[in-house]
């Protein structure tokens, strides 16, 4: 997933990466991505999913992978 690239763009202050989020629950990352990008459109999506190619600045993808309920029927 991480391609070891920089989290800052050359030249620029605004982040393109938060390894930081890595372990974090998904309203904690919200927070975070929302001070530092407040006008960033944040996607939740299930690890593995396919997502679109292309390039959009305002929009910040969360990836997730882990239950932390138990499953129900019904």
């Amino acid at each position: 997933m991480s391609s070891g690239a920089s989290c800052q763009t050359e030249g620029s202050a605004e982040k393109t990466s938060l390894p930081e989020l890595v372990g974090k629950c998904v309203e904690e990352a919200k927070k975070v991505i929302l001070m530092d990008k407040p006008d960033a459109k944040i996607v939740v999506v299930p690890a593995g999913s396919p997502v679109t190619f292309d390039y959009r600045t305002d929009r910040v993808r969360l990836f997730v992978d882990t239950v932390v309920e138990v499953p129900r029927v019904g």
